[in-house]
């Protein structure tokens, strides 16, 4: 168990250290842990007994940090946004996840690894990823290989949303909505919103923070979803498939809410869920090899940049509709 943990820790302390690099900024801690972790096993290579500490971080830390990640949620702030921004989530939410897995058909891509990159590309990323792996039964493999997959191309997107303010000059206000509600990462909406000032950032986060909230109900409809035929004939109530990490979620997200913590406390759990998840994010990279990769990630690659085009130009027509 300690080895395994010490070894998530010193990727994750890793990670920290090099996202102050430029290139690798926009990539943030967790991405960058990921990567980290499938080198180290390529070039180091994971010894057995190592094996408990890291499925620990990969699996049990992994949900701990989803929970305290729910200290950034105000959900105040999203019910003062108005419900233009809760419908425009709803509607970019449930365009990706119908249309990525039937890319995923398409492109020869498993139903489980379309739905993962579908979520990530939908929702936030990383954790969302994280979050409904478990309702979809997903491995280990699969799980990384999303979470890759996202953070290429979440990271180009965020380049390229940058550039094409700078050469466009889009208003502060419906730049920020465009980067909210369809780049992957929060840490990709942020890099991407910043350059058009803090209005921009503003209206980017709360959108972002707005499609954060729905990761709890999606989780649980894929739960259902993927339930055996016969356990969903007999369901009762107490055999609903429900992600009690992401209630736990909810429970931050409303005591930030109601906010009885005071401000340096908030920023506690923030950058413990950060780095929590961070050695989550180790732990997952531990687990995967490149020739895995290879064989998943090419295919789902295409797919979800198909998928993430559809989405920016799917979500630049709303942003024009609704606001």
């Amino acid at each position: 168990m300690l080895m395994g943990l010490i070894m998530t820790l010193l990727i994750a302390l890793a990670s920290k250290l090099l996202v102050g690099l430029p290139i690798l900024s926009v990539m943030g801690t967790m991405v960058t842990a990921i990567v980290l972790g499938m080198i180290w096993r390529a070039v180091i290579g994971v010894k057995q007994q190592a094996q408990v500490g890291i499925d620990f971080s990969a699996k049990k830390l992994l949900r701990l940090g989803i929970i305290l990640m729910g200290i950034r949620l105000d959900i105040s702030d999203i019910l003062a946004a108005g419900p233009k921004v809760v419908l425009m989530a709803v509607l970019v939410i449930s365009f990706a996840m119908l249309l990525i897995p039937r890319l995923g058909k398409r492109f020869g891509v498993d139903t489980v690894l379309a739905v993962l990159v579908a979520s990530g590309t939908a929702i936030c990323g990383a954790a969302a990823i994280a979050g409904v792996a478990p309702m979809v039964k997903a491995d280990e493999q699969r799980t990384a290989v999303s979470i890759a997959i996202i953070a290429i191309l979440g990271t180009v997107f965020t380049f390229a949303y940058t550039f094409l303010n700078s050469v466009f000059t889009i208003p502060a206000y419906t730049y920020g909505i465009l980067s909210g509600s369809t780049l992957h990462e929060l840490g990709h909406v942020i890099a991407a919103s910043s350059t058009g000032g803090q209005q921009s950032m503003d209206i980017a986060l709360i959108i972002k923070l707005t499609r954060v909230a729905f990761l709890v109900p999606v989780a649980f409809i894929l739960g259902i979803i993927f339930m055996d035929k016969d356990d969903r004939k007999n369901i009762g109530f107490r055999d609903l498939p429900i992600p009690w990490f992401v209630l736990g979620f909810i429970a931050f997200s409303i005591i930030n809410t109601i906010g009885i913590l005071s401000p340096s406390v908030t920023d506690f759990f923030t950058q413990a869920s950060v780095f929590i998840m961070t050695m989550a994010m180790a732990g997952l990279g531990l687990n995967v090899d490149f020739n895995a990769f290879g064989k998943m990630g090419g295919r789902a690659l295409g797919m979800g940049i198909i998928g993430s085009v559809a989405l920016s130009v799917f979500g630049g027509i709303l942003t024009m509709l609704l606001f």
